[in-house]
């Protein structure tokens, strides 16, 4: 296959990836614009239930609630292609109100992200090259206690442990109005490692599958008869298979960890879109609610969407590099 050729195929790739996933944001811009609108209760009534009937339909009317539900989409959906997340029940722009709290939320994410790389790749590696010993024992159990306690049970013990009984660190993440997280660095630990308790038992979990499946493959094992370091195997046979795999557990939990924090946040006081979706729903603010459910499945969605590329592209390189 000549180089051209190879281009081509890589453009067609490209294009049907993208007007797939383009198809897919569509489909959830409907499911998460018909869904929010199911739920109980809306901003009228929400925050005028004690008045009649009559003033309530007036404020539905003001607010647009009376006119159809295809029609409210198509508006809606218009003005998320220019960049329009609409306007609260609190008369902000939705976009303001997010941006003040999605940084932060942000920052939680990627400092964990930070240290679950790392962390899975080495414990993951560590435990499928010593598959069934004392080493890969340990991890996997520790992995699946992990992946069985709930995000509120592991945040609550932290809290227990480091917060009340040794008093090293605050239970609650305040942090002053208008400043950033990163100016109290100690109200970013305790949060942060609940995070990353979470994601590294699911991360560590596929790394050290995918590091046993390649250790048994007949390349790696013709590697060791023929008296290859164990390093050069490692570097040479065993991550070319690996880091596909792991770059696409990376890629989808970064992306999850952004809306899995929603629960962590709630239990710190951390300031992040946590807060803003819960008041959002308790409130029937519903603007906001269906800009960020749509804003977290997007990121899912873009973060399936470079996975599937990177590894694809990643995969000829590292195997060109193995031989």
């Amino acid at each position: 296959m000549t180089r051209r050729d190879m281009a081509h195929r890589a453009i067609r790739l490209l294009a049907g990836r993208l007007a797939v996933t383009g198809g897919l944001l569509l489909l959830l811009s409907v499911v998460v614009f018909a869904g929010t609108d199911l739920l109980p209760g809306d901003p009228a009534t929400a925050r005028l239930g004690g008045l009649g009937p009559a003033e309530v339909a007036e404020a539905r009317a003001r607010l647009g609630l009376d006119r159809p539900l295809a029609e409210r989409y198509g508006e809606w959906v218009t003005g998320l292609l220019r960049g329009d997340l609409g306007t609260s029940a609190e008369g902000r722009p939705v976009g303001e109100l997010l941006s003040e709290r999605l940084g932060n939320s942000l920052l939680l994410a990627g400092l964990t992200l930070a240290v679950l790389v790392p962390g899975s790749l080495l414990l993951g590696v560590a435990a499928g090259l010593r598959q069934g010993r004392a080493v890969d024992r340990a991890v996997t159990t520790g992995m699946l206690l992990l992946a069985a306690v709930p995000e509120f049970v592991v945040a609550g013990g932290l809290v227990l442990l480091f917060a009340v009984t040794l008093g090293w660190l605050p239970a609650v993440s305040l942090v002053p109005a208008g400043a950033s997280p990163l100016s109290v660095p100690e109200v970013l630990v305790l949060p942060v490692l609940s995070l990353l308790l979470l994601g590294l038992a699911y991360a560590t979990r596929l790394i050290r599958a995918a590091t046993a499946a390649a250790a048994r493959a007949p390349h790696v094992e013709f590697m060791r008869i023929n008296g290859l370091p164990p390093r050069t195997v490692l570097r040479e046979g065993v991550l070319p298979a690996v880091l596909p795999v792991a770059l696409q557990v990376w890629l989808t939990t970064g992306a999850g960890l952004i809306g899995g924090a929603v629960l962590v946040e709630r239990v710190f006081g951390y300031p992040g879109i946590g807060d803003v979706l819960i008041r959002a729903v308790q409130s029937g603010d519903l603007p906001v609610v269906q800009a960020l459910a749509m804003l977290l499945g997007g990121v899912m969605l873009l973060a399936l969407f470079a996975a599937d590329l990177s590894t694809r592209a990643l995969t000829p390189v590292l195997r060109t590099a193995g031989r």
